[in-house]
């Protein structure tokens, strides 16, 4: 079907356009509200700043498309192939991407609040500034990503893989990382404040400058971890394995360490002497002791 014949029909009223082969065409700008192209061919596709709002694209073929700054709130992309498109910009709010194939996509500055990507493929991606508050991310591949700047508050991370991910400056408070495997990932100045990562495996992870108030670490691995400069008011590492773990600098108020034995040399450097309370169950200045806290 060529184009000013599928533009015909749309203005007809037909929304029915499955299995379409429309491999490298332009249609930038293109307005196809609630239309159906499922199991289409749109490789290459040109679909810059369209409207899709509400369209079924679910199984079609849009790899290296260009979808930069593409309205398509609410539509579904059901095991869709994306591979090395571009989605910069995208505006995607509450759209379904389940088992979608994301894998080298760009989707810098997307919008993509209260999507479900449920065990998509996001290896490599470019997930720069994204928008996924409040989004279903159960066992999506991120690894190898870059969500530097991405906002992840009150996303559904269970299953989530981030091997090799880059986490930095993130907005991620308030979610569930219970049990994850976050070895090695660069977490440097996120915001994780009131997130449960109680199990979590943290070996040599970055946290360097990260906000991470009242945040439960509670038998997390964090052996050789990078702490330096953390936020660590109210936070919980009841049992935590922190092994080479480093404090340094780090801000210790109504702290909890039961069980958990921080060496001095790690958390001392620049603190005015007996700032620090030495023992293996609270670490705080001494005005802020409370009863519940030290053990």
């Amino acid at each position: 079907m060529n184009i000013s014949h599928l533009l015909r029909q749309y203005e007809q009223g037909h929304r029915q356009f499955a299995e379409l082969d429309l491999n490298g065409v332009d249609l930038s700008r293109v307005m196809l509200i609630s239309v159906d192209l499922t199991k289409s061919n749109l490789m290459g596709i040109n679909l810059s700043r369209g409207f899709l709002t509400k369209s079924n694209l679910s199984q079609a073929r849009l790899n290296w498309a260009d979808l930069t700054y593409i309205k398509m709130s609410e539509s579904q992309l059901i095991e869709t192939d994306l591979t090395k498109a571009d989605l910069t910009g995208a505006f995607m709010v509450k759209s379904i991407l389940i088992k979608a194939k994301l894998s080298g996509a760009n989707l810098s500055y997307t919008n993509l609040r209260a999507a479900d990507l449920s065990y998509a493929n996001c290896c490599g991606a470019n997930l720069q500034k994204i928008n996924l508050r409040e989004a279903n991310l159960t066992g999506v591949n991120f690894n190898w990503a870059n969500l530097s700047e991405a906002r992840l508050s009150c996303a559904k991370l269970k299953q989530v893989s981030f091997f090799g991910a880059n986490l930095s400056h993130t907005f991620i408070k308030e979610v569930d990382l219970s049990n994850a495997d976050l070895e090695g990932v660069n977490l440097e100045k996120s915001r994780l404040s009131y997130s449960n990562l109680q199990g979590a495996k943290l070996q040599g992870a970055n946290l360097q400058g990260a906000k991470l108030r009242h945040t439960n670490f509670r038998g997390a691995n964090l052996q050789g971890a990078n702490f330096r400069d953390t936020d660590l008011e109210g936070a919980d590492f009841t049992n935590a394995i922190i092994e080479d773990a480093d404090f340094t600098n780090a801000k210790f108020s109504e702290t909890r360490t039961i069980g958990t034995r921080l060496e001095p040399q790690t958390i001392k450097s620049n603190l005015p002497k007996l700032q620090v309370q030495e023992t293996p169950h609270y670490v705080g200045p001494f005005e802020l002791l409370q009863a519940g806290f030290a053990v």
